[in-house]
């Protein structure tokens, strides 16, 4: 590990896990987010064509905290690996695959604490996705060398039902999209789905995937935030009518179907 990102990662457990524990915050996806970004840039490789990150990451958390996330568990392992991939993208970054993240619980490691393991891919020899990236811990071999039990979450990409929505510029232009299987990703930047002309939303301001047969909007973390029906959302699940406001643009869902 580089000696900047070594500091870094000792100012954090310095700092992060005794505020945890002094206010009980609860560990929120973004922190998860951020670390796997950081990870990535602490390990890139640097040539004069191009900037490789990885594309492998293995996230272990306290299982208290990764039964903290509830149903958010289900789809954030594909949450998270779009994010890396969204990252990546923003930033010119290659990758050797599409990333993939396995989520962990290690009662090692302690709570509020994110532990981030990278690998790079071997795209001949790569494993399938959802593959574990590490020995499960029914293997008897492992369980004489750890002791401690750790739990794999295989989770399944998400399949959004099919939709329409309708988007008003703030100018007053419309548009429609259709939005299938793999959802809709929002913002500024060009490598969006949905590529917002708003000087008020965020290069990445949110998505709006599956969950459970249901249309859910997540908010990414943007600075000015997302209302759905008037009302400031960081997640929300979207019916036939209901309004989303980004910046000064305005998603309506004007249909929406089962999954294919």
């Amino acid at each position: 590990m580089p000696p900047l990102a070594a500091i870094e990662r000792f100012f954090e457990r310095l700092f992060e896990r005794p505020s945890a524990r002094l206010f009980r915050t609860r560990l929120q996806p973004i922190q998860v987010q951020r670390r796997i970004e950081r990870a990535m840039e602490a390990e890139r490789r640097v040539s004069p064509d191009r900037t490789l990150v990885p594309d492998r990451f293995v996230v272990r958390l306290h299982p208290d905290d990764l039964a903290g996330f509830g149903d958010l568990t289900e789809t954030m392992a594909f949450e998270l690996a779009d994010g890396a991939l969204s990252f990546a993208r923003a930033r010119h970054y290659a990758l050797a695959d599409r990333p993939h993240v396995d989520l962990l619980a290690d009662g090692r490691v302690a709570r509020a604490d994110i532990r981030v393991e990278i690998h790079f891919s071997d795209p001949p020899n790569r494993r399938p996705a959802g593959t574990p990236a590490t020995t499960p811990a029914s293997d008897p071999e492992a369980m004489t060398t750890d002791p401690t039990p750790t739990l794999v979450f295989a989770v399944p990409q998400p399949r959004a039902p099919r939709a329409i929505v309708e988007v008003v510029d703030p100018g007053g232009r419309t548009r429609r999209f259709t939005i299938g299987g793999g959802g809709l990703t929002i913002g500024r930047s060009e490598d969006n789905d949905l590529v917002a002309r708003d000087a008020r939303v965020s290069r990445h301001h949110g998505r709006i995937v599956g969950r459970g047969g249901t249309l859910v909007y997540l908010a990414l973390g943007s600075t000015n935030g997302s209302r759905a029906n008037g009302q400031p959302v960081t997640e929300v699940v979207l019916g036939i009518g209901d309004q989303l406001e980004i910046g000064d643009t305005t998603i309506v869902v004007e249909a929406a179907a089962a999954a294919d």
